[in-house]
């Protein structure tokens, strides 16, 4: 067997596995090690795949971008980064050719105006093509690896001595977000629970051993305590196109009754949660997982539905 049969065939099972992984929820990833794992895979396709011209490039990304994206379609990053390396690809195309980004707004409204829509030539061959585009994904590599530490940084900007925070759940984004500011000023947060995963009993446990004062309340008492928070400060699985927020159970309400009392509400996010997608592509939001945290299967044993009424009930646990 030729070398170049053996890297395509290996490119291969390291796509399946990661489809693979996409179908069963990520095996617990969260969304920034997955941006990062998708990057790292179409960079893996950019540098063994057998293609001559940019066009065939972006043709084998969209192949198996659609292939990522239906493997788990609530996971809105892998959509985007896909996204973003066709972006790259276009810009290192037209850069060679010596085209300016400037130019090709100005080309792009012409032929907008003109013809109905884009249709560039990505025929050509340049032999530059594919060490730029590796070299350009690495950077989004290096840039996803940051992004935590980016935002984190931010924290003094925002959290003052003595302020009441509160927060939902657990996200990974957030926790180091008040761990940053702790560094170098007291405040108290509350965590709503999050049910019915109570996230957030392992979000004030982690902030706990930081020496972070935290309260844990049900999300039932939100409103009640609202009143006495200077700040509110969130997570998101997905920033949509009309600017809402696709986030653990509990936020709605979170925001509802910070507005109420006019607390400020600060969302922390990467770029790559940014997505053009909108709400009302209902079905791709729609995941239900086994509806054991809300009622447990003990107690839906025969006995138990008799005695409580359950016989007809039907129990559901959606999650974003």
């Amino acid at each position: 067997m030729s070398p170049g049969v053996d890297k395509e065939t290996e490119l291969s099972d390291r796509i399946e596995t990661f489809l693979a992984e996409l179908k069963r929820g990520g095996n617990g990833r969260g969304s920034a090690e997955t941006a990062r794992q998708t990057a790292g895979l179409l960079r893996r396709i950019t540098a063994q795949a057998r293609w001559g011209n940019a066009g065939e490039l972006m043709d084998i990304i969209r192949k198996e971008g659609k292939r990522m994206v239906l493997a788990q379609s609530s996971e809105t990053t892998v959509g985007n980064t896909v996204r973003r390396v066709l972006k790259i690809i276009r810009e290192e195309y037209s850069r060679l050719r010596g085209r300016s980004e400037e130019t090709d707004q100005q080309e792009s409204l012409h032929k907008l105006l003109t013809s109905g829509g884009l249709n560039e030539d990505f025929s050509a061959h340049v032999p530059a093509l594919r060490a730029n585009v590796i070299e350009v994904i690495n950077e989004l590599l290096t840039e996803l690896e940051g992004t935590l530490d980016n935002i984190a940084m931010q924290a003094l900007e925002h959290i003052h001595s003595n302020e009441v925070i509160m927060t939902v759940g657990r996200s990974r984004t957030v926790e180091a977000f008040l761990k940053d500011a702790a560094r170098k000023r007291k405040f108290h947060v509350i965590v709503a629970e999050c049910a019915p995963f109570c996230q957030g009993h392992e979000m004030a446990a982690s902030l706990s051993k930081d020496g972070i004062e935290t309260t844990v309340i049900t999300d039932a008492a939100i409103f009640a305590v609202m009143s006495r928070v200077n700040k509110v400060i969130i997570g998101t699985q997905t920033i949509l196109a009309n600017g809402g927020l696709r986030a653990v159970s509990g936020t709605h309400t979170l925001a509802l009754a910070a507005k109420h009392h006019s607390t400020p509400l600060i969302v922390c996010a990467p770029m790559f949660k940014l997505t053009p997608q909108f709400p009302n592509e209902e079905d791709t939001f729609h995941k239900f997982v086994s509806p054991q945290e809300v009622l447990p299967f003990t107690e839906g044993s025969e006995p138990n539905c008799k005695a409580r009424g359950l016989q007809t009930s039907r129990v559901r646990n959606p999650i974003p």
